[in-house]
């Protein structure tokens, strides 16, 4: 049963044994276009609003030194919620909620940051080990308590994002699976649910996402 459940996330189309399934990490692609219409439409207005935002807000979360980089974290959300979003349209395989995509997002930025942090800022380095006012006795343990929470974070990162869509997904197709054993009086209730189930996987999308790009902007603020 789990073997078969858990089969939904398999990569199965395949040419000469190469899987095509994870061609639909590029789906997302296909909204470009509409942003350089001539006459701008309601969704390149709409893309645009939201960059916007994300751009003042990642900028007020990063450091002065480092604002430049919100492009970076826009293209990052950009990216994941197409693919979030992708998947939940029946037949279209979902990449995020595999962790060779969600790590290959967050361990290269995880390494790049600490490479620069420290390379240039060696000294903050290590004081960010120690957290201000810890007692002398307690500062072994300190450093490695923020140590393992410093090299533990891509995969935090990775995890957040893959285990909240394989959740949802799973739920979706365990109410699905159901429906052709129910009677006809409880179907319409299941439909019902499977709905409201669908708009909160909708909203659970655009939040990982969300969440992702925030978390890696409050790690880059951190570097400086």
């Amino acid at each position: 049963m789990m073997a078969n459940l858990f089969s939904i996330f398999e990569p199965s189309s395949s040419i000469f044994n190469l899987s095509t399934n994870w061609l639909s990490t590029f789906l997302g692609l296909m909204f470009i276009p509409y942003l350089y219409w001539a006459s701008p439409s309601r969704w390149s207005l709409f893309w645009s609003k939201i960059i916007q935002t994300l751009h003042k807000e990642f900028k007020a979360l990063l450091t002065p030194y480092h604002s430049g980089v919100s492009i970076l974290f826009i293209a990052l959300f950009s990216l994941i919620v197409f693919n979030n979003s992708l998947g939940l349209l029946p037949y279209v395989f979902t990449s995020s909620s595999h962790m060779v995509m969600t790590l290959s997002l967050s361990l290269p930025l995880w390494i790049t940051l600490m490479i620069f942090g420290w390379v240039n800022h060696t000294k903050h380095m290590f004081a960010h080990l120690v957290p201000q006012g810890t007692p002398f006795v307690l500062m072994p343990f300190m450093v490695l308590i923020e140590t393992i929470s410093n090299i533990i974070r891509p995969g935090t990162l990775a995890v957040r994002l893959a285990a909240n869509m394989i959740a949802g997904h799973l739920l979706l197709t365990l109410l699905g699976s159901t429906g052709p054993s129910l009677p006809l009086s409880i179907l319409s209730i299941l439909i019902f649910s499977q709905i409201l189930l669908l708009i909160l996987e909708s909203a659970v999308a655009i939040i990982q996402s969300y969440v992702f790009a925030v978390l890696s902007t409050l790690y880059t603020s951190e570097i400086n």
